[in-house]
């Protein structure tokens, strides 16, 4: 493993991309993939990959595949000098921040990655269509970057869920890691969207950490407890719009049954003023459980090149 401080190269094109993918000095090379507004959480996500990697390589790309038609891509924050610099300092090595058309050189693409029924609930059930587009760009970038590994954070816990049996079920030669979520002083999970808060709104937003650790301090006494623990503190804050709080089997998405002991997802999204948030915390259901930071034991491809 190296490491580095030095200036990364940016890529904007393919052939930029491959040049510079080509000077790294070893093949052990892994990608995070973001849209940019990068925080601590994505830098901890490459400092993950710093300490395990040779080389890394971070994705800049705002991917209109994922947004509806109500979202407003042209609001998502743009700020890649500071980007930059957060890349700098976690030692990454190549930047590859596209446009659309270099990704999409044929515009909208005819071929799709399907996220199939575990696309369609949840974050899916509010978001048509959200993980196909997610899981296209995540699919086209892991072949472009050629990397070994690719990092995600467990916050964006359906996604990585759906990208991890992508990767197993179409045989892409990856490693997918999960980070646990990183989160603000006060409980709040870092998120790019955080920025869209008001002073007010980010008090009233603070109600969904809190749930989530109601819940989990309620975990050892049965998934009835954990949904009552977590839904009493969201009750109490009514300027919280709840799309759903869920506790539901990691690889299924399906709600636990009352008898159920094991691993499950606590999962939370709300709108807070004008802004929707996401929030998780994987939990062990049972005598002795709680909150974990990520699950255990969760299947996938590795690399073997």
């Amino acid at each position: 493993m190296t490491t580095t401080t030095s200036t990364p190269v940016v890529a904007h094109t393919r052939e930029e991309l491959k040049a510079a993918r080509e000077a790294l000095t070893s093949r052990d090379v892994a990608v995070v993939m973001t849209m940019g507004a990068l925080h601590d959480g994505h830098a901890q996500l490459i400092r993950a990959a710093r300490q395990r990697h040779d080389h890394v390589v971070v994705t800049i790309f705002l991917n209109p595949l994922q947004f509806g038609p109500k979202e407003d891509l042209s609001r998502y924050p743009r700020t890649f000098d500071a980007d930059m610099e957060i890349c700098r300092e976690a030692g990454v090595d190549v930047i590859f921040a596209p446009t659309p058309d270099v990704v999409y050189p044929d515009g909208d693409p005819g071929v799709r990655v399907s996220a199939g029924p575990l696309g369609e609930v949840l974050e899916g059930a509010s978001r048509a269509g959200h993980f196909d587009g997610v899981l296209t760009v995540v699919g086209k970038l892991l072949h472009l970057t050629a990397a070994r590994s690719a990092y995600f954070g467990q916050k964006d816990a359906q996604q990585l869920l759906l990208i991890r049996r992508m990767v197993r079920d179409l045989d892409f030669p990856v490693d997918i890691v999960s980070v646990p979520t990183v989160r603000e002083a006060d409980g709040l999970a870092m998120s790019s969207r955080n920025t869209y808060l008001t002073a007010s709104d980010r008090e009233v937003a603070l109600c969904l950490s809190r749930a989530l650790r109601a819940g989990a301090e309620a975990a050892p006494f049965g998934p009835s407890a954990v949904r009552r623990a977590a839904r009493e503190v969201l009750v109490e804050e009514p300027l919280a719009l709840v799309d759903y709080l869920v506790l539901v089997h990691p690889q299924t998405l399906a709600d636990v049954p009352e008898w159920y002991r094991g691993e499950a997802l606590l999962a939370v999204a709300a709108r807070i003023g004008t802004t929707r948030l996401i929030d998780n915390t994987p939990v062990v259901v049972g005598p002795g459980g709680g909150a974990v930071d990520v699950f255990s034991d969760v299947p996938h491809a590795r690399a073997d090149v």
